[in-house]
Parts: C-alpha cells; structure tokens; sequence
C-alpha cells in the first residue's frame, strides 16, 4: 500500500528536498499551500506533475482539518514557519501565530481527524540562544534570543505535550543550521554566496554583513531532511538534533565564498552595525550522538563542499539572467542532483 504523506511549507528549502526524498521512497506526496494571487513554487516546479497541493493555513484550523481529510496522510511535516529570525523582531505577533500557534493547530487538527498520524515539528537550535553549554544536545537548557527562537521553543514542548497527554506519534528535530542552493536569498549563507558571484561578475562590488565572527553549525538541507524521514519510521516516537558537529564563522563563510571565485573577501565584505542582531547569538554547535547512534544518520555534505555548491548555482543563475534567459527549475535542481548530494 503506497504511504501518504502531507508536507506544510513544501514550498521552501527544506519541503522541496523532503519532497523529492518521499517520490523516491514510493510515498503519494501532497503538499499544503497558502492561497496567494502570486505563486512562488520555482522550488517544486520540477516535481509539480508528481504531487498534489492543497490549501491550508496555519493561522486557519479549519483549513488544516480540511487539508487532512482530503490527503488522509500517514505522516505530516510541518516545515511552515515565518522561519527568517530578523523578521521576527519586526513581526513578533505574526511569527508567534504562524511558528508557535501555528503547531497547535495543527495538532489539533491531527487529534481531531485522525490521532494516528504520524507527526515531525521542524524545532530549531535558534531554541538553545543564549547556550550554557557546548556542544548543545537533546537535553540542553533553552534560552531563545529572538521572537522566532521563542516561539519555536513553544511549538516544540507543544509537540512533546501532545505526544504525552494523547500519545500521537509527534517528533520535533532540533535542526542546526541547514543550506542549500534553494536558501533564500535573506539568510546569511546565500548574502554570502549570492553577493560573491555578483562580485565576481562586476554586478557589485561590496557585500555589507553584521556579525562575522558569529559561529554557526551549518550542514546541506538534502541530508538534514533525511534524518526528519528516519524519525517517523522509528517504533517509538523521540526527538533528535540534527547536526554537522562543526562551527564555522560568518568570516569563514565568506573566506570559502569568494576563496571559490579567486577573490579576496577582506577587499569587499563591510561589517555593518545596522545589520547586529538586538540579541545576538555568538555560537551554535550541535551534537547529533543519538541521530547517528539510533537512526543511523549521518551528514554527506561538508561545509566547504556545501558553499562551493552555491556559490556555482548562484553564479550559473546569473549568467543565465545577464544572458536574457530567466531561470528555470533546473537552477534549483541540477547542480547538486549531478553531484549525487542526495539519496
């Protein structure tokens, strides 16, 4: 019998690479879509004849019990976040009623449809902030630093209430910091390698970052999705950090970026006060003992290996648009497709 599964925010980074790992395990894949009068689907553009969207929104229960009830899905994802921390001090409420309440009624929809579903919450390591220890694992203190690390603290001891007061098979993965050529063009990593390639084509000639001494354990979407699968097939339901295990600067960062182009980032990157965080982070490092002990996971894609990887599909982007031709879908998929990244 073919599995179901519904995946919130398929849209993104993390939902289009957890769509194509779901096609190739055999799974029915429905994706759950805002209503919007402008799309924004040129990540799930090559897979469109291959899923099903439906409509639903987080701040709308009875859209979400509706969604359920059309796809009937053994397994849910909830990836939908308003996930860019900067935003969440501009927007505080918002990202609390997407990222936080968002999660509850989701679950309660699950608990009304059908509490057998299985269900993976997408929590954070921006939930660790202000860290007492390093690195951080499963049982490490939180001490959010941003609405966003607030409000996803709450959807994560959301998910473990409701694993344990109605006993749904409900997981949260404490995913550390997680790129791809798909990254939006807001996150520091793809500033970074988007920037670079401009740059190099003499489309600029700065990049202005914040904080480059910032440390952050960052790792390739495509493997990190993975480990969020392995913890739905698991007998008993358990949450896992999902983590490289390294922590890498914003100036290293940028050192591979531009090191990739044969330029030097100390002639271009500008540190720009404005662009401080209110509350900074200074480390995030992971320990992802118990996802490699127990689920056998472990990341294929190092960090040099994954900035290389943008900074080519950012700069193939581009001279496909200086050329007069837009991009299509397979600027967000063949790069790493080619190196074999995923599977």
């Amino acid at each position: 019998m073919t599995r179901t599964a519904l995946i919130t925010g398929i849209t993104g980074q993390d939902g289009s690479y957890l769509a194509e790992l779901l096609l190739d395990e055999g799974y029915h894949v429905f994706g759950m879509t805002r209503r919007s009068s402008t799309g924004a689907n040129e990540r799930i553009a090559h897979l469109r004849d291959r899923i099903e969207l439906v409509q639903g929104d987080l701040l709308d229960q009875a859209s979400l019990v509706e969604a359920l009830r059309t796809s009937r899905p053994r397994e849910v994802y909830n990836l939908a976040a308003q996930s860019f921390v900067p935003t969440s001090w501009n927007q505080p409420v918002l990202t609390g009623e997407f990222t936080a309440l968002g999660v509850t009624r989701l679950l309660e929809a699950i608990r009304q449809v059908d509490p057998g579903i299985r269900f993976y919450q997408a929590s954070s390591s921006e939930m660790f902030g202000k860290v007492t220890e390093s690195p951080q694992h499963e049982g490490t203190p939180f001490h959010p630093r941003s609405p966003y690390g607030v409000a996803k603290a709450y959807g994560h001891f959301l998910t473990v209430n409701y694993r344990e007061s109605y006993g749904i098979f409900a997981v949260s993965g404490i995913s550390f910091n997680h790129e791809s050529p798909r990254r939006g063009l807001e996150f520091v990593t793809r500033k970074v390698t988007d920037g670079a390639a401009r740059i190099s084509l003499g489309l600029a000639t700065q990049l202005q970052l914040g904080n480059l001494e910032a440390r952050r354990d960052w790792g390739f979407a495509g493997d990190y999705v993975r480990a969020m699968w392995l913890m739905l097939q698991r007998d008993e339901p358990r949450d896992y950090v999902i983590a490289s295990g390294e922590a890498h600067t914003v100036r290293e960062l940028c050192e591979v970026a531009f090191g990739h182009l044969g330029l030097d980032q100390r002639d271009h990157v500008v540190q720009d006060p404005s662009l401080i965080r209110p509350a900074e982070v200074d480390l995030l490092l992971g320990d992802s003992t118990r996802a490699r002990e127990e689920l056998g996971w472990e990341p294929k894609v190092g960090f040099e290996q994954l900035i290389r990887m943008m900074v080519d599909a950012d700069l193939a982007r581009m001279r496909g648009s200086r050329d007069g031709d837009r991009p299509d879908a397979s600027a967000y998929a063949e790069p790493w497709a080619r190196a074999g990244a995923i599977g």
